[in-house]
């Protein structure tokens, strides 16, 4: 089997998007391009399904050479795909493309996008970019710096409002509430990151129960603590809002509890009533009680199934 020689990574400017059509490159043993989507006017204003000339609106991230596979995350990225897919290069999309199936040679769509074919890949969870050599590498970066945090040490990954469900200062307010309360009956340490869709507001709530119990929250300078604090809790909590964190959160050894949130969500509670019945996620209660648990990350055999697909050599 032959490698491809080009890849590309297609995706808009979005560090979730690229996120997962990186993790899927990367475990495939590919060393891609990345190629930002920047749609011309007047198409920016329009859905990309119906671009015209798809290859055209982003003539950009078109220049030559032309890859011999491109994988794609999100709705833009699709349009584009089916249409590279028309000069003879191979394509996989990254997520529920919204259109016709068959324009793609694969697709790597979550359970939850209950999507079926001869040319899609089921996963359980998101993809990602967590491995364990890079959970191993940043515990010895973050040691230290954490190292006056109480332990047993609770992650805390905050995401924000999306439409479906909410995380305004009530909301916030009131899990960080529970957060301290479980600090002090628990005796745990918390370390918290938000996300850039959290409300500043939320976090500031956040800092202000948590300090007086020690806990720790990221103010967004310095270096990023997410892999870090992945790579050293002994149990995870994250809002029920984001799919791809509780994903990434499941490939280490840590117990994984979502905070629920007003709202709902079809897809993501297909998504967590999966993640539950393998037994990787259990709703957060405000105590500390982890269980014994398995990392759960089905990136690596994605890019394996793709690999033997496309014909592409196994790095595995």
């Amino acid at each position: 089997m032959s490698q491809a020689t080009v890849s590309w990574i297609l995706s808009e400017d979005l560090a979730g998007l690229k996120a997962q059509a990186l993790g899927l490159a990367e475990a495939a043993g590919l060393t891609p391009e990345v190629r930002v989507l920047r749609p011309a006017a007047p198409w920016k204003h329009f859905p990309a399904r119906f671009w015209p000339r798809p290859l055209s609106v982003v003539a950009d991230a078109m220049r030559a050479p032309l890859p011999g596979l491109a994988i794609g995350c999100g709705g833009m990225a699709g349009a584009v795909l089916a249409a590279l897919r028309k000069t003879g290069r191979q394509v996989v999309q990254v997520q529920n493309p919204r259109m016709d199936i068959g324009r793609f040679d694969l697709i790597v769509a979550n359970k939850h996008d209950e999507l079926t074919g001869p040319n899609i890949i089921v996963t359980r969870t998101a993809l990602h970019r967590v491995t364990q050599a890079r959970l191993d590498t940043e515990a010895e970066v973050w040691r230290d710096r954490f190292a006056g945090l109480k332990r047993p040490l609770v992650a805390v990954l905050l995401g924000g409002n999306n439409g479906r469900y909410k995380l305004d200062v009530s909301v916030g307010g009131r899990l960080a509430a529970d957060l301290a309360a479980m600090a002090r009956r628990d005796g745990v340490g918390i370390a918290v990151t938000p996300s850039r869709r959290t409300d500043p507001a939320v976090t500031a709530l956040m800092r202000e129960a948590l300090a007086p119990v020690g806990g720790w929250v990221w103010d967004f300078t310095g270096d990023n603590p997410y892999f870090g604090m992945l790579a050293l809790a002994d149990m995870i909590v994250v809002t029920q809002d984001s799919v791809s964190m509780i994903s990434e959160a499941s490939a280490t050894a840590a117990p994984v509890m979502f905070a629920p949130l007003p709202g709902s969500s079809r897809r993501q509670g297909i998504f967590i009533d999966t993640m539950m019945n393998e037994g990787r996620v259990r709703p957060f209660e405000g105590r500390f009680a982890p269980w014994p648990v398995r990392s759960l990350d089905d990136t690596q055999a994605a890019a394996a199934e793709m690999c033997r697909r496309l014909g592409l050599r196994d790095p595995g």
